[in-house]
């Protein structure tokens, strides 16, 4: 019989002080019989508020339960000296991937395979699950065309598709977006065809592109949806960018356009920088003047608005647009003027 090996911390085999207790359990046996002799104290009795157990009974109870402690311990003994491999893996973190542009934050549920994500073009195999009704996107299983169709006009399709340029086949996520408070929504990636990156296009298809969701941003924009609009313009200005100089002549009017949908969703400071754009290649755009104009009133800078609005006067005086738009910026500075001219009698006054 081969010696148990030594643990670790140097304590012997737990089979040695079970052997001990055996040899010993005769004596313990005999020490019953003058136990069994002694009365008992009846005090004791009352203070338990039972009967007491047979002392004898109880050490021989006590003598197993060691035995089978003793037993326990040596089997647990070997299970920890086993192989690695049988102990269980530790759990790793989920993995986290923030969009760059802050919009939202994937989290990984189960890693997908290979390198290769969806491009344009590519035609995904795709399920949805938890999304929102009138988010435009069905639910459960469905095809989705990177780059085309209205599914990415609405603001869950934008994010959905930017989702899918992040993932891999096989790969399952949820999104989860700041500031909302409801259940995070589920993706998968099953399959995805071969697509292409903006820069293996030829010119002639960026701008056959760019021209297509340009159409369609007019469209969105005539309907009432400037957020709609303002995506498929930025669509297709992210690929005219790519275009070697001088570019296309349609930035232009896509970053004027812009500045409009800006204008009525409320970001004045994005459509002041759409009309720089448009105004570093065309100084004299008046559509650009007029509405860097509104933008710098609503920024509170009526000095620059008042310059912008009366260039687009000085070219078209009859521009009625411009003119109400002047007044209101006239009516404005009266009004701070008068403000401050208060402010300053109550200070020294």
């Amino acid at each position: 019989m081969e010696t148990p090996p030594v643990s670790p911390l140097g304590e012997k085999n737990i089979s040695q002080p079970q052997q001990r207790w055996k040899k010993n359990s005769q004596k313990i046996l005999d020490s019953t019989t003058q136990i069994r002799q002694q009365p008992q104290d009846p005090s004791t009795e009352l203070l338990e508020g039972r009967v007491s157990p047979d002392p004898a009974g109880q050490i021989l109870e006590n003598l197993q339960e060691i035995e089978k402690l003793a037993v326990g311990r040596e089997g647990d003994s070997d299970k920890s000296h086993g192989p690695a491999s049988e102990m269980p893996e530790p759990l790793q973190a989920s993995e986290l991937w923030y969009c760059p542009d802050g919009s939202f934050v994937k989290k990984i549920l189960i890693h997908g395979h290979g390198l290769d994500k969806p491009k344009l073009g590519s035609r995904c195999r795709v399920q949805v699950l938890g999304f929102p009704l009138g988010s435009g996107l069905p639910e459960g299983w469905t095809e989705l065309t990177m780059g085309l169709g209205p599914w990415r006009e609405e603001t869950w399709g934008e994010l959905v598709e930017k989702c899918l340029e992040s993932m891999c086949q096989g790969e399952e996520a949820e999104l989860q977006l700041p500031g909302r408070s409801g259940p995070p929504v589920r993706l998968k990636l099953a399959s995805f065809t071969q697509g292409r990156d903006s820069w293996e296009l030829e010119p002639t298809e960026k701008e056959a592109l760019a021209r297509e969701e340009r159409a369609r941003g007019t469209e969105l924009f005539r309907a009432g949806n400037p957020e709609g609009a303002a995506r498929c313009y930025g669509r297709a200005l992210r690929l005219l960018l790519t275009l070697p100089p001088p570019g296309s002549p349609e930035r232009t009017v896509l970053h004027a356009n812009l500045a409009a949908c800006q204008l009525l969703l409320g970001q004045p400071h994005l459509a002041a920088q759409s009309c720089d754009r448009v105004l570093e290649r065309e100084p004299g755009h008046l559509k650009a003047l007029y509405r860097r104009g509104v933008a710098q009133a609503a920024l509170g800078n009526l000095d620059k608005a008042t310059a912008d609005l009366k260039k687009v006067l000085a070219v078209d005086p009859k521009n009625r647009a411009a003119q109400e738009e002047l007044g209101k910026v006239i009516i404005q500075g009266k009004k701070q003027d008068a403000g401050l001219a208060q402010g300053l009698r109550k200070m020294f006054g």
